[in-house]
């Protein structure tokens, strides 16, 4: 079910919502969470898609800030929101309203969106498109317990990275990291079988590709060694190789969802490592609400003496 609203406010908003409820007859609220997606129209229909379907796994409200740049003086100096609601099997498991905020508005969607939280549940604020150099410092993502960006969609990747790290704050994190999930899994599972001191490392890329950069950092702050960067013709990261006294431990996945993983004194193995959909790493980042630890271990290269022993 939709519900169009021009010219509306955040209670015209809230009644609406009860409104759907009710017409689809579920008036209860059975949602854990709130998720913010603060983007532009171009990447709008991308970013609700992939909360739609992470929804399935984690049902809740999501308020979409899409904020409307006016053609001429004379528009700007007006103040409009319009919405539209969606409930039902138009939002997935839970609720979905686009926010269109148009004028001065738009410098105060915060005071938009504070209204239509949900009540004691978490709030989580993604950027698919560009986001703030410092997020948390952002009105919007100052709402969030969570705050997720992507470096894939920054022009400059690796510029953004370095401003990532210099305004990093508990709760932030970024999906080229939740992109490194497998990876991660993987080379930790094959420490585990090889038992060995990792006397080098090095990360084979696509140049300027931000989750490359921070699997090097991580490798380092973990193994404590040097890591190389190598450039390849990707896609993304291609393969990951471990020096060690009795020889290499190598994942390569050059393309497609296969990867050969490698150790010393046994046969190869393919293993599944592929390239996943945007809505698997929002549903991943939504099980987890606290700290990112490792990400944060990632962004620095370097380990503290309270990180975590764990990947």
């Amino acid at each position: 079910m939709k519900i169009d609203l021009t010219d509306t406010t955040a209670s015209k908003i809230n009644k609406a919502l009860v409104q759907g409820r009710r017409a689809i007859g579920t008036p209860a609220v059975g949602m854990v969470l709130t998720m913010v997606i603060v983007t532009d129209e171009e990447n709008a229909y991308d970013s609700i898609k992939a909360a739609e379907e992470a929804s399935h796994e984690h049902p809740s409200r999501t308020l979409v800030v899409i904020k409307r740049h006016a053609r001429n003086p004379r528009e700007r100096t007006r103040s409009r929101l319009d919405a539209e609601v969606r409930v039902g099997s138009e939002a997935g498991t839970g609720e979905t309203v686009v926010l269109r905020t148009y004028g001065e508005v738009s410098e105060h969607a915060d005071s938009v969106v504070l209204p239509l939280l949900l009540p004691d549940a978490p709030v989580v604020v993604w950027w698919p498109a560009e986001a703030p150099d410092n997020p948390s410092q952002d009105p919007l993502g100052a709402l969030g317990q969570r705050r997720i960006t992507d470096l894939y969609a920054a022009e400059n990747p690796m510029e953004a990275l370095r401003a990532r790290q210099r305004a990093y704050a508990p709760g932030d994190t970024d999906l080229a990291w939740t992109r490194l999930t497998l990876w991660r899994s993987m080379l930790a599972a094959a420490l585990d079988q090889a038992r060995t001191t990792v006397t080098s490392a090095t990360v084979e890329a696509e140049a300027d590709n931000p989750a490359a950069e921070l699997l090097a950092r991580w490798l380092e702050a973990r193994l404590r060694v040097s890591v190389d960067r190598v450039v390849t013709a990707g896609p993304v990261v291609t393969a990951v190789r471990l020096g060690t006294e009795g020889g290499e431990i190598v994942i390569d996945r050059p393309e497609g969802p296969l990867a050969t993983l490698t150790l010393p004194g046994q046969p190869a193995r393919r293993l599944a490592l592929k390239v996943r959909p945007t809505s698997e790493l929002i549903a991943e980042e939504l099980r987890r609400l606290d700290a990112d630890e490792m990400y944060a271990v990632a962004l620095r290269g370097e380990a503290t003496e309270e990180t975590p022993a764990h990947v």
